[in-house]
């Protein structure tokens, strides 16, 4: 199934169902008015929308509508949590070794995660705001899944069958806040703002065997500008895959139905496949020349992300997104 979220009927929207070639869209409403409700009953409300899903791929849909990204909310418009991992050693490695670090031995057994924002996501049209350039405005390309409800203490075996639906992310990040703000040894915060979900959530057998072994095994491909940013494969060099990342969040905790898991910047030790952030390509070039050349973006840059399956197909549908200045309030 392909599902998503429309800006109408409140804070956490109207659900949808998209059809697979994301031209034609349902409302859900009969089944679960929002993501979250389906979420929160997905046991009960998987098996009617995957019935509608397939009577609007068939075009037997009562109601189905062409569908307008530009009235796209974020699939879910709201999450009750959103965890960001560090799945991908290369870019770790690469930055720590630009500033003369070394990698801890912990971070190849035990995952780099963060508490995100997630009271509100930006749609996939919807423009980034920041206040001033100053701050190093950047992107970052990742996978994201999302869970139903997670008990405590699983292992990755057990969850791995708690993960229900796949998307994409820009997480946002502001490079030039986060030194000052680790520095206090107390995580980001201001460092980094709302971030923007792709088009629609897919559950997993929509991908094929493009998710085997809780990975995407597809490029995450970036323009900035309408210029090719980076191609690099989701399904490589991820150090910790999505069932161990849940299975690291919900150590002492649940999560609950709708909890939204990161990967983090996606990165390949082959530098020739790109980028998926700006930090990553300058620390590349700091790497080379010993110095970065590229500078974070600016006001009216414009960032477009996305996967695409082997045969060309946009798989989420794409994050457009330009990035603007935020007026005083």
């Amino acid at each position: 199934m392909k599902l998503g979220s429309l800006k109408e009927g409140g804070r956490d929207g109207t659900l949808i169902l998209v059809s697979r070639d994301l031209t034609k869209a349902v409302r859900a409403a009969g089944i679960a008015p929002t993501m979250q409700q389906a979420l929160e009953d997905w046991g009960n409300a998987a098996p009617r929308l995957n019935a509608l899903y397939e009577a609007l791929n068939a075009g037997s849909a009562e109601g189905a509508f062409d569908l307008d990204a530009q009235a796209l909310a974020a699939p879910l418009p709201r999450a009750y949590e959103f965890v960001d991992g560090s799945a991908y050693l290369p870019h770790v490695e690469r930055v720590r070794r630009a500033r003369g670090a070394e990698v801890p031995e912990s971070f190849y057994v035990d995952p780099l995660m963060y508490q995100a924002v997630s009271a509100g996501f930006l749609g996939p049209r919807d423009p980034v705001k920041v206040v001033s350039e100053d701050y190093g405005i950047d992107l970052e390309a990742e996978i994201v899944i999302v869970t139903d409800d997670v008990p405590m203490a699983v292992t990755p075996q057990q969850a791995a069958v708690h993960i229900q639906l796949i998307g994409i992310v820009n997480d946002v990040s502001l490079r030039n806040l986060i030194p000052p703000e680790l520095a206090k040894g107390f995580g980001f915060l201001q460092s980094k703002p709302r971030s923007a979900l792709g088009p629609v959530f897919v559950t997993p057998d929509e991908l094929g065997d493009a998710w085997r072994d809780s990975k995407v095994h597809l490029p995450m491909l970036t323009h900035i500008n309408g210029e090719w940013f980076g191609a690099p494969e989701a399904g490589v060099d991820m150090q910790f895959d999505f069932a161990q990342l849940v299975a690291h969040a919900a150590k002492t905790r649940p999560l609950s139905a709708g909890t939204i898991v990161g990967s983090g910047t996606v990165a390949n030790e082959d530098t020739a496949l790109g980028a998926s952030c700006f930090a990553e390509r300058r620390t590349v070039e700091t790497l080379r020349d010993g110095k970065p050349s590229t500078p974070f973006m600016a006001f009216g840059d414009t960032v477009r992300i996305e996967v695409l399956a082997r045969d060309g197909r946009s798989v989420f549908g794409a994050i457009e997104q330009r990035i603007e200045r935020q007026a005083a309030p």
